[in-house]
C-alpha cells in the first residue's frame, strides 16, 4: 500500500491542524493505521493509532485530549486532528499501516508497521 501524508504547515501555539493520509494500492480496511512523529535530533515516537474499523484508538500521553485520530474507509484516508498545539509538537509526522493482527498500542514499535508514508512537517511557533 502507498501512503501519502498531507496537511502539515506552520501554526502558532494554541492553534490547530488536521493531517490526512491517503492510502492506495490495497484494501484500506485491512489495515490498522498509526501516526508517528520525529522531531529534530530525536527518535521517532508513537502518536496515535486506530483499528481497521475505527473502534479502537490509542494515544500517546503527550497528545491525549488534544489530538484525535479518525479514518474514513470509503475515502481510504486516516486523519489526525491536532488542537492546542505546542512548540514541542513540532516534528515530521508520518502515517503508517499495519496489515492484520492487533492494533498497535502505546509502547508499540515502529517495526510493527508494514508501510510508511513520506511524512509531513508540522511547525508550531511560540
Amino acid at each position: 500500500v502507498q501512503l501519502q501524508a498531507s496537511g502539515g504547515g506552520l501554526v502558532q501555539a494554541g492553534g490547530s491542524l488536521r493531517l490526512a493520509c491517503a492510502a492506495s494500492g490495497r484494501t484500506f480496511s485491512d489495515y490498522s493505521m498509526g501516526w508517528w512523529r520525529q522531531a529534530p535530533g530525536k527518535e521517532r515516537e508513537f502518536v496515535a493509532s486506530i483499528s481497521w474499523n475505527g473502534v479502537r484508538r490509542y494515544y500517546a500521553d503527550s497528545v491525549k485530549g488534544r489530538f484525535t485520530i479518525s479514518r474514513d474507509n470509503t475515502k481510504n484516508t486516516v486523519y489526525l486532528q491536532m488542537s492546542s498545539l505546542k512548540p514541542e509538537d513540532t516534528a515530521l509526522y508520518y502515517c503508517a499501516a499495519k496489515n492484520g493482527g492487533p492494533t498497535p498500542r502505546v509502547g508499540s514499535e515502529a517495526t510493527e508497521y508494514d508501510y510508511w508514508g513520506q511524512g509531513t512537517l508540522v511547525t508550531v511557533s511560540s
